[in-house]
Parts: C-alpha cells; structure tokens; sequence
C-alpha cells in the first residue's frame, strides 16, 4: 500500500485556518471543507525564493489540468493564495510573496 503524505493541517496548521476561512468568505464552502483534509504530495520544487507552493494531489508536473479545472483566486492579509480544483478537488495551492511558513515536523507511527 502506498504511503499518504502528511495532512496540511499537522504541518501548517495556520495556513489550512486561513484557507478554510478564506474560501467560506467567497462563497467556497464545500472547498473549504475540503481544504480540512488535504494531504501534502509534494512541494512546488520550482527553486523561485517566493515560491511555496503545494501539490496536494499527484499530477505529472507541467501537464495540463485538463476539463473540470479551475482557479480560485483568494484574498489573503499578504502574498497571493491561488487553488487549482479540478473535479471540485484542491489539488495544488499555489503559495506566493508570503513570509515563510512555519512547519510543524510531524511523527508518523511505524
């Protein structure tokens, strides 16, 4: 079986608030509570110092989404949050200008 990667919310717990909070402001509700769940599959790994993205479900890098994709564009305090959905599925979120990130090591049991 393969291994999940670890939930958002034990990693960065501030940003998984801010992004529930964020997507019921705009209307987003079943995305966040979607957004409660999510699991870290791999970070952007662009090398860009503003860069702190996520991918949040595995997709070949640089492919597109395809039909039943789309953007939404939230209004955080700093920086610039951007989801991708894709089947009404947060499948990257896209993390740019903001200071870094605190992140939480998280033990997984053997």
């Amino acid at each position: 079986m393969e291994e999940e990667g670890p939930l958002l919310r034990e990693v960065y717990p501030d940003l998984v608030a801010e992004l529930e909070r964020l997507l019921e402001d705009e209307g987003e509700r079943s995305l966040s509570i979607l957004a409660h769940d999510l699991r870290i599959v791999a970070e952007c790994g662009c090398g860009e110092p503003h860069c702190q993205s996520i991918r949040t479900a595995p997709h070949p890098p640089g492919e597109p989404y395809g039909p039943g994709h789309r953007n939404v564009l939230l209004d955080p305090d700093e920086g610039m949050l951007v989801l991708d959905v894709l089947n009404e599925r947060i499948v990257y979120v896209e993390i740019l200008f903001r200071p870094p990130m605190a992140r939480r090591d998280v033990t997984r049991p053997q």
